[in-house]
C-alpha cells in the first residue's frame, strides 16, 4: 500500500544516490559543475522527504509550522551568506558551517537524552529497555555528544584562524600530547560509565570535555597547515551526523553522514601524504610543529624588478610556469592572470601552473579559482606532475603564494615545515614573486627564496601589477 511514509523512505533512497553522484561529480573539474547540481537536488529531496515523513506520523500543526520556518529562515541566511561571500572568505565560512554540524549533533544528543534516559518511567525508555536496546541508546547519546562538541569547537578556532580573528600559530600547552590522549581515555571510561547509569552529570562532564579537547585540538595545530584542518573538519562534521542519525532513527542522516565522514577523512589523508606528514598526528592535534619554532636568519638583500622589467622578461621565455596562492584569491588577480596566460599562448609560450595541494587555504581552492577565469583545465597541473619540470623553465610566476614555494621546507631541518614537499620553483631559471612586502607567509616563516640570486621581487596588489604587465604586452604586440 503506497503511504507517505513509504514515499518519504523511497526518497531518501534517491536523495542518498544523488549524494553519492554528487561525490563522484566533484572529484573532476570537468564534472564539477553537474556534481554540484546533484548535491542541491539531493538535498531538495530529502527536505521534502522529511516534511512528507513528519505529516505522515502525523506531526502537530504547530511542529510542522515550526519545521517550515526553521527552513525558510536557514533557506535565507544560506542564500545571503552565499551571496555576498568572496572566494577568499570561503574556508572560514565552511568552518563555521561545521559548527553548526557539531552543534546539531550536540543538541539532537541531547535532546535524546532527555526523552529516553532522563524519562525513565516513559514509554521511550520502557520500549528500549523491553527490546534491550537501553545501553545501546545511551552509548549513541554519550558518543553523538562528544564528537559534535569536539567539531563545535574546533571549528568555531578554525574560523577564527582563518579569518586573522586568533594567532596562527599553534597554542603549546605544557603535556599537549598528554592532554589530548587523556581526554580520549578519560572520554572512554565515561562512555562506559554512563552506558551502565545514564546520569546527567556525567553527560555534562563529557560535553565539557569534549567542547575544551576540540577548541585544543585545533589551536594546537599551525595556521599553515588549516587546509587539511578544514577537510579534517568536515570529516569530523559527517560523522556527527550520521551520530545523529542513529538516534532519530534517519537512514539517509547516517548515509550522508558516513559519505562526507568517509571523503573527508579520505582527502585529509591524501593532503597529509602530500605534505609528507602524519595522519595520525592531524587527528591528534600536533600537526605541523613537530620541527620547533622559526628562527630569524639573515638571507641577505632582495631584488626588484618592476611590470615592464617582467613583461620583457616573459616576452622572451620559452616557457612559463605559474604557482598562485592565497594572494592572487585576496587580490582577485585569476582574470588578469587569465588573460596573461591567453596573451603569452598567443606568442608560443609554453604556460602552465603548478598547484599545491593546500594552495590557498582550502582543498582546491586556487583551481576553482582558474576554472572561474577559465583558464584551460589541461594546463592546470598539480604538484607531483608539475614539480620536475621547474628545472629548464624560462620564468616562474609566484603569484601570491609563500610555504607552499619555501625551500626551507626541503633544506632546513629546523623549519617549522621541515619535510613538506613544495613547488621546487628555484629550479628555474628566473623566479618573479608577487608580493604586498616582504612579509613571513601564513605560517609565519621566511622565505629564503625571496632572497636567490634568480628571483626578483614584484611589490604590489596583484591584480594591478598583472595588469600592468599585460598592458606593458600589448604595447610590446602594437609596437
Amino acid at each position: 500500500m503506497f503511504t507517505l511514509e513509504t514515499a518519504a523512505t523511497a526518497a531518501y533512497v534517491v536523495a542518498a544516490l544523488l549524494f553519492i553522484l554528487a561525490l563522484a561529480g566533484l572529484s573532476k573539474h570537468e564534472t564539477s559543475r553537474a556534481g554540484n547540481s546533484f548535491g542541491i537536488a539531493g538535498m531538495a529531496v530529502a527536505l521534502v522527504a522529511t516534511i512528507a515523513l513528519a505529516l505522515a506520523r502525523h506531526i502537530e500543526p504547530l511542529g510542522l509550522v515550526l519545521l517550515i520556518v526553521a527552513m525558510v529562515i536557514g533557506a535565507a541566511i544560506g542564500l545571503w551568506r552565499a551571496k555576498i561571500v568572496e572566494m577568499t572568505g570561503m574556508p572560514e565560512l565552511i568552518a563555521l558551517l561545521h559548527s553548526f554540524v557539531g552543534l546539531a549533533a550536540v543538541l539532537v544528543g541531547w535532546n535524546g537524552y532527555l526523552h529516553v534516559e532522563g524519562d525513565a518511567a516513559g514509554a521511550e525508555a520502557a520500549q528500549l529497555a523491553n527490546e534491550g536496546m537501553l545501553g545501546i541508546h545511551s552509548a549513541e547519546v554519550v558518543i553523538g555528544v562528544f564528537i559534535g562538541a569536539v567539531t563545535f569547537t574546533g571549528s568555531v578556532v578554525a574560523n577564527l584562524k582563518l579569518s586573522a580573528r586568533m594567532k596562527s600559530a599553534p597554542m603549546m600547552l605544557p603535556g599537549k600530547n598528554f592532554l589530548n590522549v587523556g581526554a580520549l581515555v578519560v572520554f572512554a571510561a565515561l562512555t562506559v560509565w554512563f552506558v551502565i547509569d545514564p546520569q546527567l552529570w556525567l553527560l555534562i562532564v563529557v560535553t565539557v570535555l569534549a567542547l575544551l579537547l576540540g577548541w585544543h585540538l585545533v589551536a594546537s595545530i599551525g595556521g599553515g597547515d588549516m587546509p587539511v584542518v578544514v577537510s579534517m573538519l568536515n570529516s569530523y562534521s559527517g560523522w556527527a551526523a550520521a551520530a545523529s542519525g542513529f538516534l532519530l532513527g534517519n537512514d539517509l542522516l547516517i548515509i550522508t553522514g558516513a559519505l562526507v565522514g568517509s571523503s573527508g577523512a579520505y582527502l585529509s589523508y591524501i593532503m597529509c601524504k602530500a605534505m609528507n606528514r602524519s595522519f595520525i598526528s592531524v587527528i591528534a592535534g600536533g600537526f605541523g610543529i613537530e620541527a620547533g619554532p622559526a628562527e630569524d636568519k639573515d638571507y641577505g638583500e632582495h631584488r626588484e624588478i618592476t611590470a615592464e622589467g617582467a613583461a620583457e622578461l616573459l616576452a622572451g621565455a620559452t616557457s612559463v610556469i605559474i604557482t598562485p596562492g592565497y594572494g592572487m584569491a585576496v587580490a582577485q588577480a585569476q582574470y588578469g592572470v587569465a588573460d596573461l596566460t591567453r596573451k603569452l599562448r598567443e606568442r608560443g609560450v609554453e604556460v602552465r601552473f603548478g598547484i599545491h595541494p593546500v594552495a590557498g587555504r582550502l582543498p582546491g581552492h586556487m583551481n576553482v579559482l582558474l576554472a572561474e577565469a577559465k583558464v584551460p583545465y589541461d594546463i592546470v597541473l598539480e604538484m607531483d606532475e608539475i614539480n620536475d619540470d621547474f628545472d629548464g623553465t624560462s620564468v616562474v610566476l609566484v603569484i601570491g603564494a609563500n610555504d607552499t614555494v619555501n625551500p626551507a621546507a626541503s633544506e632546513d631541518p629546523g623549519s617549522p615545515i621541515a619535510g613538506m614537499p613544495v613547488l621546487t620553483v628555484w629550479n628555474a631559471d628566473n623566479v618573479i614573486v608577487f608580493k604586498r612586502s616582504m612579509a613571513s607567509g601564513y605560517a609565519g616563516v621566511q622565505n629564503p627564496l625571496f632572497f636567490r640570486e634568480n628571483t626578483q621581487m614584484l611589490f604590489g596588489d596583484a591584480k594591478d601589477r598583472v595588469d600592468a604587465i599585460n598592458a606593458a604586452l600589448s604595447v610590446g604586440e602594437k609596437v
